[in-house]
């Protein structure tokens, strides 16, 4: 088990929400999005820490959005810090980058394409605070053990692992349940991405993506005996600037959450 602020991640305590939009569009978008997720959260009984990029580094295009500049988008995650009171997490690029987003997120999240670069898992270890590690698309479950040593070596036990999906040929991504399983073994809360892992990467000029899947393979991961569900939640997910065919629209949140929950309770009472 983890905690981050006061929410404790793990050790059969009841599943933990990480929801936000795919990067930070604007000020409006994101306080809008958080508002309600807190909301919906709170009525539940839910956990919650929120999730935005602050500037989004791998795109397929070179003239995809990648941000508003770090130091607005920033500024917006810790004003969302402050005035909603939610742990925030939020992924990082380069070692550089560490520095500035530790002084504003709860979690710093690796993200999948680079969760063998041992310089950045070091540096993000160093600063103590918890490290989320998305297993990259292009290794087994089991090979993240390389990934979780290079944390613990600075020190820092705090470490979240997640399921994102697996490259399955061109433009696909599946998910092998038994990664929760086999992840979980090395003895740290897991993570199930269920708006990442059913991206169909790399189409056209952005990814695409098959949102109707996302309900159920969040239930699955959950009847499994997920630590927390990890969703990437729009107002408008045909207008989102990132991942528009990936996110889950925020209207169907809370009714999602009540089913989660439901089989969290089951699966956990066992």
């Amino acid at each position: 088990m983890i905690e981050v602020k006061e929410i404790k991640i793990g050790g059969n305590n009841p599943f933990v929400l990480i929801a936000g939009p795919c990067i930070v569009e604007t000020k409006e978008i994101t306080f809008q999005t958080v508002e309600a997720i807190k909301k919906i959260t709170t009525k539940l009984g839910i956990p919650f820490i929120f999730k935005s990029s602050y500037k989004k580094a791998n795109r397929t295009s070179l003239n995809s959005f990648t941000g508003l500049g770090v130091q607005e988008a920033l500024q917006i995650l810790k004003d969302i810090s402050e005035i909603f009171d939610v742990p925030i997490i939020t992924d990082v690029h380069t070692s550089e980058e560490i520095k500035i987003a530790a002084a504003v997120a709860d979690v710093l999240q690796i993200p999948a394409f680079l969760s063998r670069q041992t310089e950045l898992l070091i540096e993000a270890g160093k600063t103590g605070k918890t490290v989320n590690i998305k297993k990259g698309q292009f290794l087994a479950p089991d090979e993240m053990k390389h990934a979780v040593s290079k944390v613990e070596s600075t020190g820092n036990k705090n470490i979240l692992l997640t399921e994102r999906g697996t490259t399955f040929g061109y433009h696909n991504l599946v998910v092998d349940m038994r990664s929760l399983v086999i992840m979980k073994e090395f003895g740290y809360p897991v993570v199930m991405d269920a708006t990442h892992s059913v991206q169909l990467p790399g189409k056209d000029t952005k990814s695409g993506g098959q949102p109707v899947y996302i309900k159920p393979l969040a239930r699955a991961a959950t009847a499994i005996g997920i630590d927390a569900l990890f969703l990437e939640v729009h107002p408008e997910p045909a207008k989102a600037l990132s991942d528009a065919a990936s996110q889950l629209p925020l209207s169907e949140l809370e009714s999602l959450l009540i089913e989660i929950k439901k089989i969290d309770d089951l699966v956990k009472g066992f």
